[in-house]
């Protein structure tokens, strides 16, 4: 592992947020962090402390300055808008800053696919990395732009890829995921869906046939996806069910071996097998906890994974592509 002979220099674009003030907090306990900007995701919000990291972080919140991120900071995180993350990431990456995006703003690939989900992204910076470190590290520790995994497409992609590499899926059968998730997954800004009175004792499923994070999947996946998402009265966690058929003549310790195979030396993923997870077995962890029930004789695998949203399905994993890049130990200030 490398050391540093000085720490490295680190904003946060939007730290007012659910995402952006885990970040905050996570950064301030980096051994090799110095929070040099901490920002609203507006530049004519008002300079605030925040209480959460009061005798932790003794900064200011200031308004967004881009400018100020570019002359100052080794790695800047965006925990922006998308619109907003497609206007700051490029003149922060001319200005030779490392841009860490927890937006969707650069996960899609395909241009039409891109423009139809994220508009406000007309390309991606030369060399974008997808940040699914479980899987494409290689390309992730030389970019100079990270786009973090959206939180349903992290739990999904963790529980599929490594069974869709091995051979052992037959796409033409389908695949369906289930999802819960907690009420921070929808942002700070709230809205008739997400008002406590609305969502407390109550559970709703949404962009059904229509949620973007369903073109993430495809894309990585290399084939159609069923996805119905849905809120639940929790503050923070994902919970996903996944419907698939393996191709014939495909035996349960396949499925063991492939999945241990491919996370043998993932410090973040836990495979509880037959003993199926739950959201409080990660809450406020980067853990991503997978298990699976098979049967052979009509081919259907049931896979649950479980992540917290707002760590693993983003600052939690960001954190985990910061350590990535720099070369330091994947653990470093996450549980």
């Amino acid at each position: 592992m490398h050391s540093y002979p000085r720490k490295i220099r680190v904003g946060v674009a939007g730290a007012t947020g659910y995402a952006g003030q885990e970040l905050m907090a996570l950064l301030s306990r980096h051994p090799n962090v110095e929070i040099v900007a901490g920002m609203s995701s507006s530049a004519d919000s008002a300079a605030r402390p925040l209480p959460r990291l009061a005798r932790v972080w003794n900064g200011q919140l200031e308004p967004l300055d881009i400018a100020k991120l570019g002359a100052t900071t080794d790695v800047t995180f965006l925990a922006l808008p998308e619109k907003a993350a497609a206007e700051v990431a490029p003149p922060l990456l001319a200005a030779g800053v490392r841009v860490i995006d927890l937006s969707g703003a650069f996960r899609i690939r395909d241009n039409a696919d891109r423009a139809h989900w994220y508009p406000a992204t007309p390309s991606l910076p030369a060399g974008t990395a997808y940040g699914l470190v479980e899987h494409y590290a290689h390309d992730i520790a030389k970019a100079q732009m990270i786009a973090c995994p959206g939180c349903y497409p992290t739990a999904a992609l963790l529980s599929l890829l490594p069974l869709s590499k091995a051979g052992l899926l037959d796409h033409d059968a389908g695949i369906v995921i289930d999802a819960k998730s907690g009420i921070s997954g929808a942002g700070r800004t709230s809205n008739d869906r997400t008002h406590f009175s609305e969502n407390h004792g109550s559970v709703s499923a949404y962009g059904v046939l229509g949620h973007r994070h369903v073109a993430e999947m495809q894309q990585e996946l290399g084939t159609e996806v069923t996805f119905v998402p849905h809120l639940v009265p929790l503050d923070r966690g994902i919970l996903e069910t996944i419907y698939v058929k393996t191709k014939p003549r495909v035996a349960a310790e396949q499925i063991a071996d492939a999945m241990e195979a491919c996370y043998a030396d993932a410090p973040f993923v836990r495979l509880t097998g037959d003993a199926l997870p739950e959201i409080k077995h990660v809450a406020w962890t980067n853990f991503c906890d997978i298990g699976w029930k098979f049967d052979a004789a009509s081919r259907r695998l049931v896979l649950v994974a479980v992540i917290d949203n707002l760590v693993k399905g983003a600052a939690g994993q960001a954190i985990q592509n910061f350590n990535l890049i720099h070369d330091l130990d994947e653990r470093t200030a996450l549980l």
